[in-house]
């Protein structure tokens, strides 16, 4: 036989470490998407929230700019709702990040949303205008 004619066949395919890398960077990819999925639609919620209390803080600026003797502490939402942009009827609504609903204390300024009591505000900064109206 002439060594010419031995010719390696090499078959073609993954193998099962190559398939293995490829999944692993599936995966990898995959978590990552959705990690940052899911810190989009956090900001996204805390974004609503605080274009919700520009609205409610324009309404007290406005309230008090008619009535300037009336004190921030004795404010109620009745005497916001009016003055609120585009004119809801009532006030707004805004969901925390377990999807429960806050309420907005109308006698600080800027108003703040609570939960239980508290200031509500997983951001962490007051000044951020991410879950608050910020600086």
């Amino acid at each position: 036989m002439n060594s010419t004619q031995l010719v390696s066949c090499k078959a073609r395919g993954f193998t099962l470490i190559e398939m293995s890398v490829v999944i692993c960077v599936l995966i990898a990819l995959m978590s990552t998407g959705l990690y940052f999925g899911n810190k989009l639609s956090e900001w996204q919620a805390g974004k609503e929230a605080s274009e919700q209390l520009r609205g409610v803080y324009a309404a007290q600026r406005m309230y008090l700019a008619d009535h300037p003797t009336t004190a921030v502490t004795s404010l109620t939402e009745a005497n916001l709702i009016p003055y609120l942009p585009n004119n809801p009827g009532a006030m707004p609504t805004v969901l925390s990040l377990d999807h429960t609903t806050l309420g907005i204390k109308v006698t600080v300024s800027p108003p703040v949303l609570i939960l239980g009591g508290s200031v509500y505000d997983p951001s962490g900064n007051s000044a951020d205008s991410l879950w608050d109206v910020g600086e």
